[in-house]
């Protein structure tokens, strides 16, 4: 029979899951962190590198910046969702090509939309790639040129779906900034040639990866993680069912690793949780549903449509309220809007949220709390 998981169990075991109950070692470096959680959404950068600091103990914004433009070690391309994330360049080498196929596939209809039939698309793709083989890093403009220079069209969204679609292919990757646009880059030289896995290895690892960073969760919830159908979850799931163990949250079926059975037994939480999500944040990205984390009184503040996740203020695994920040000269005025009042102990763990935000990105930030209507 399987284990029946209280609400409160449930957001505690995916709070450890996304490194948001403790933040983990100080010594894990940026890769570590983005590795710990299979990627993290990344179509802001900025908020991306929130992202980790919110996982992490010591990082700064410059460690994050280093780790994407120099180091390499964490990688900026489209890979779940179809959407821009970060992941690591050992993770790149199986993610991409497992989930690259897929978002083409869905992506047929607009290529004609655009004027871009398939020997058009594959034209597109090696002209990109010889133009990055030549002259890269090369920004979005100076890769337009090249495809209208060849006779591609490279009018409005014309470009990026090329270039997205080269990337999806694994031929290339978001390389360094170029002030405050992105260059592109080939893949092979930015990232290198790291072994690919096999197809069921790659989707075994995959759901093995998701439930590291994301549950107890279910095929559903995979599927809407990694935006594969769910009859391609389901399919995946299967090759590791003799490592999962069964639970039952909120009424429903869902699955833990094995080797996470002994964290059913951890003590509850005592002192709360306070977390500053940012923006797009990945724990509100995870699930085929948000309404255990976020009350259905309060989505519209959170998810106002649009493809909009604001930054969430998170207490004990639940949105409590939405921030945001402000410039005052050389100083960050980090503004919370709460959904209800805050106890003194919530008070103090968002004052410390905000010292470790200041600490982050090596500026001044104070704390001010809107008044309730």
């Amino acid at each position: 029979m399987a284990i029946s998981l209280s609400d409160e169990q449930t957001l505690l075991l995916r709070l450890r899951a996304q490194r948001l109950r403790q933040p983990g070692p100080a010594s894990a470096a940026v890769a570590q962190v983005v590795k710990d959680v299979c990627g993290l959404q990344a179509q802001d950068v900025p908020a991306a590198a929130l992202a980790v600091r919110v996982r992490s103990a010591e990082l700064t914004a410059s460690d994050f910046d280093s780790a994407r433009n120099h180091q390499r070690s964490i990688i900026r391309t489209w890979c779940m969702r179809g959407t821009l994330h970060v992941v690591t360049a050992e993770d790149f080498a199986w993610l991409v090509p497992l989930l690259g196929p897929h978002f083409i596939l869905q992506t047929r209809h607009r290529y004609k939309q655009l004027g871009l039939d398939e020997d058009t698309c594959e034209r597109g793709t090696r002209t990109i790639r010889d133009a990055l083989a030549a002259q890269g890093p090369l920004a979005r403009d100076d890769l337009a040129r090249h495809l209208t220079a060849h006779g591609i069209p490279a009018e409005g969204q014309a470009t990026i779906h090329l270039i997205r679609r080269a990337a999806l292919e694994g031929i290339v990757c978001i390389g360094p900034d170029r002030g405050a646009k992105p260059t592109y880059v080939l893949a092979q030289d930015w990232v290198g040639q790291d072994r690919a896995l096999a197809p069921d290895a790659a989707r075994a690892e995959l759901v093995r990866r998701y439930l590291e960073a994301y549950g107890p969760a279910g095929p559903g919830d995979l599927a809407a993680w990694s935006g594969l159908g769910i009859g391609q979850a389901r399919q995946a799931w299967g090759l590791i069912a003799g490592d999962l163990v069964q639970v039952e949250v909120s009424g429903g079926p869902a699955w833990i690793l094995k080797t996470h059975v002994d964290r059913l037994h951890e003590p509850p939480i005592r002192l709360p949780i306070v977390r500053l999500l940012p923006k797009f944040d990945t724990y509100l990205l995870g699930y085929s549903s948000r309404d255990l984390v976020v009350g259905p009184q309060h989505a519209k503040r959170i998810h106002p449509g649009g493809g909009l996740l604001y930054p969430t203020l998170l207490v004990n695994g639940r949105a409590q309220g939405v921030w945001s920040t402000k410039r005052r000269g050389k100083s960050l005025e980090v503004v919370v809007e709460p959904f209800a009042g805050l106890t003194a102990e919530i008070r103090h763990g968002l004052e410390a949220e905000v010292a470790d935000l200041s600490r982050f990105l090596e500026m001044k930030a104070t704390l001010s709390v809107a008044t309730l209507p």
